[in-house]
């Protein structure tokens, strides 16, 4: 991880990628900041070995948790090295610091905490991010892909709701949807993992026994809302139910889009395959998120044809809503297709 260095010690460095022939810069993650909505913030960018910025590359923005950060999420998911051996760029951006406890929250709408509560333009700053590297680094702007953990999975759905013209397909980890109104204007793919044992963002829905005290609907109602938008003609599909995990497919949808759904026996509010954190659960053994995400956003970018074309006129949008909100009871997605 590229943090500030010592002049001998970038000496060495220097001289040891010389006589290797790989730049420097090519293996280091480096933290730097930009300016968006008059406040500073933060981002570690890591760009695979052996880039020499002469084709542009895959880029996948990967979100942290609440009490999280760059560095921990990179620690946590090992995606970084998932994409030196797959040769695409991730991008950590960091959520604001806040409220009584001052961690870093994201604003995925009613979730969670300090952003949550004063509006902060998080959606905002991830499109400032997506242009500031875009004009730095070659990156492939048809295929950038989101994902994040409990409070950053959170704000992929956020962002695959308010950018999807952007975002290409996410892959949320151990959380779920926090948006009553979400309008994306065209088909995004979705891989979720979660847990069963997951207790603070039950699968089941629910408010949880973590810090943060919210309503979090049912998955079962979040996937099937996005397959009511992505227009999947095959529904809910279990291909695997066995003592390791269940793994559900929704298929054939617009964009040749389709939604995955892990669902692990072990692990809990923690990164599949990843590293356990201090204060987290165990991790899932029966599943590596980071290469299987990875997997699925391969197949995916912003240029595809789509399978049915009668709500992409450009005069239609596609809408769900989650309702009653908030509620303490069962939630039900609402579809609905409205002129702009």
């Amino acid at each position: 991880m590229y943090k500030k260095l010592t002049r001998p010690r970038l000496a060495t460095i220097f001289l040891l990628f010389s006589l290797v022939g790989i730049n420097h810069w090519s293996v280091y993650s480096q933290y730097d900041s930009l300016v968006s909505d008059g406040l500073q913030r933060t981002f570690l960018l890591h760009l695979p070995v052996g880039y020499q910025g002469q084709e542009a590359i895959p880029l996948v923005i990967a979100m942290h948790g609440g009490f999280g950060s760059a560095e921990n999420l990179q620690d946590q998911s090992g995606l970084s090295e998932v994409a030196d051996n797959q040769q695409f760029a991730v991008v950590y951006p960091e959520g604001v610091k806040g409220g009584l406890l001052n961690i870093r929250t994201w604003n995925a709408g009613w979730c969670c905490g300090y952003s949550s509560t004063t509006n902060v333009d998080d959606v905002g700053f991830i499109n400032t991010l997506l242009d500031t590297l875009l004009k730095k680094y070659a990156i492939d702007s048809q295929r950038i892909y989101a994902t994040g953990m409990s409070n950053g999975g959170f704000m992929s759905y956020r962002l695959a709701c308010e950018l999807s013209d952007r975002i290409a397909a996410i892959a949320p980890v151990a959380c779920s949807m926090s948006l009553s109104n979400c309008e994306p204007s065209r088909a995004v793919p979705v891989m979720h993992f979660h847990s069963y044992l997951d207790s603070s963002v039950p699968y089941q829905g629910g408010f949880g026994d973590g810090v943060s005290d919210h309503y979090n609907p049912p998955l079962d109602s979040v996937m099937d809302q996005w397959s009511v938008h992505n227009v999947c003609q095959s529904v809910r599909d279990t291909l695997v139910d066995d003592d390791r995990y269940t793994l559900i497919q929704w298929k054939n949808g617009d964009c040749q889009s389709e939604i995955w759904q892990y669902l692990t026996r072990d692990g809990g509010h923690s990164w599949p395959g990843g590293s356990k954190t201090i204060i987290g659960d165990p991790v899932s053994e029966h599943v590596n998120a980071s290469e299987t995400m990875w997997g699925f956003f391969s197949q995916f970018s912003l240029a595809c044809n789509l399978t049915s074309a009668s709500i992409w006129k450009g005069t239609n949008k596609s809408r769900f809503r989650l309702f009653p909100n908030p509620t303490s009871g069962n939630i039900n997605p609402r579809h609905s297709r409205s002129a702009i």
